[in-house]
């Protein structure tokens, strides 16, 4: 392996706007600085809105709720 053409592979301190901080390690630089980790993202904190404000889903729901998507009896 050649000397001196590799990145620096060093300790990266991530923070979050939400005051969530870890260390990874990586080639960036010391201190990184993100707006959403998965600390505070509501896909993984389980606090995801539906956020309907055209109220497509009711259309959607009255347009279909006398279809059944089953088998025939």
């Amino acid at each position: 392996m050649k000397a001196d053409i590799h990145p620096k592979y060093q300790d990266t301190q991530y923070s979050c706007a939400c005051g969530a901080e870890f260390v990874i390690r990586s080639t960036m630089r010391q201190q990184v600085k993100l707006e959403i980790c998965s600390s505070c993202h509501p896909l993984y904190t389980g606090k995801e809105k539906l956020m309907d404000t055209e109220g497509r889903i009711d259309r959607f729901k009255k347009k279909y709720e006398n279809v059944s998507f089953g088998k025939k009896k």
